[in-house]
């Protein structure tokens, strides 16, 4: 924020809108969010928006693409338990008529054969214990893992996280990531 306020001729705090909202004097403006969606209601100064920052004392991460996916249970900062794994989608042919058809069937039923071994392993690891998920990776991928009845208690909370194929350094990534504010700043 001091970054900010050098580099736009001054910074106006001030809270709106449950984020901390700061205007330069050249017309570029930031808004910093809480992680996990938690609205902010403290004073307009930078180090009452760090203090407010904190961890849930029982939160998850799901990420799924069609190939793989990396779940993970915290408390706090802590990592309790996680898995990532992949499954073998075959990708798109130019064969055409009957082979096209055949090879889009087989795809969709490795597809959804991957999607259902991500819900027993989020099932299994984040269950009924974690009330707040943050999910990333492929939309229609994730909605479809989160549609297993098991997992109705799931709680999703912004940020929606774009990951690649989750592999063990996305999954700890996609942690930092969902544990930190977020800054969005329009420049004038």
């Amino acid at each position: 924020m001091a970054n900010f306020g050098e580099r736009h001729g001054g910074v106006e705090l001030a809270v709106e809108d449950g984020g901390l909202y700061g205007a330069g004097a050249d017309g570029s403006t930031f808004q910093a969010r809480l992680p996990f969606d938690v609205p902010y209601d403290g004073e307009s100064e930078p180090l009452a928006f760090v203090d407010a920052m904190s961890v849930p004392a029982d939160w998850g991460v799901l990420l799924v693409r069609k190939g793989g996916f990396a779940v993970a249970r915290l408390a706090g900062e802590r990592l309790v338990e996680s898995k990532v794994g992949q499954r073998h989608v075959q990708g798109r042919t130019k064969a055409g008529g009957q082979s096209q058809q055949r090879f889009a069937r087989r795809r969709d039923n490795q597809a959804r054969q991957a999607y259902e071994a991500a819900a027993d392993h989020a099932a299994r690891i984040l269950g009924d214990r974690t009330p707040l998920v943050v999910t990333g990776g492929d939309h229609a991928a994730v909605q479809e893992v989160l549609a297993d009845p098991r997992l109705k208690g799931v709680d999703v909370v912004p940020p929606w996280l774009p990951v690649p194929d989750p592999k063990r350094g996305v999954l700890e990534q996609a942690i930092r990531d969902a544990a930190s504010a977020s800054i969005e700043v329009l420049n004038a």
